[in-house]
């Protein structure tokens, strides 16, 4: 298994690929991952874009994660901000990095791939600040929510419902940087 860090165009050729384990690992049905895929096209354009994706030998993509820095008109990034405080949208979203999508195929869970993708992201990304939400689980046993408390990922929001979704989610931040970013060009093994 290769980690490698995509540009915008490596992502946006790789679309129908990462619609498929977007929709593998969150269970989604077909018609709501046909709308996920203009959204994904229009994030690659978001200011701090930064992506990885691991790669079987074949070339095959068996996880990803992206993100960007948020902003004011970002639908995700108000969401949130309208349910802080004003001290706390100071701590969290003044130059936050989102991780916007963080995936692995089902078969290629339990192998370090979501917290090695988590750990390059990170590394990658600019900002002070990371925030993302995840819906609310059993933390114990949640790969997700384990993989993030390992990270060091504290409750900024607790069962906050987003707009047309009726499941609760957990919003969790750290401050950044994770460790000194070390450069990587596009299309090379991320350390």
């Amino acid at each position: 298994m290769r980690l490698v860090r995509w540009t915008p165009d490596d992502l946006v050729r790789r679309l129908d690929d990462v619609v498929a384990v977007y929709g593998e690992a969150m269970g989604y049905r077909p018609e709501l991952l046909e709308s996920r895929r203009g959204y994904i096209a229009t994030h690659v354009r978001r200011p701090g874009f930064r992506a990885v994706a691991s790669l079987t030998s074949e070339g095959h993509l068996a996880g990803f994660g992206y993100g960007y820095l948020g902003g004011s008109g970002q639908w995700w990034h108000d969401q949130v901000w309208r349910a802080l405080d004003a001290p706390t949208r100071q701590r969290w979203l003044t130059h936050c990095f989102e991780v916007v999508e963080l995936h692995v195929r089902p078969p290629a869970q339990g192998h370090g791939l979501g917290a090695r993708q988590l750990r390059a992201l990170l590394s990658l990304a600019e900002g002070t600040t990371t925030l993302l939400s995840t819906p609310e689980a059993d933390e114990q046993r949640s790969r997700a929510w384990r993989l993030y408390r390992r990270f060091g990922f504290a409750d900024v929001l607790r069962d906050f419902h987003f707009p047309g979704d009726e499941r609760p989610f957990g919003v969790l931040g750290r401050d950044l940087p994770l460790e000194p970013p070390t450069p990587t060009p596009p299309g090379r093994p991320v350390p």
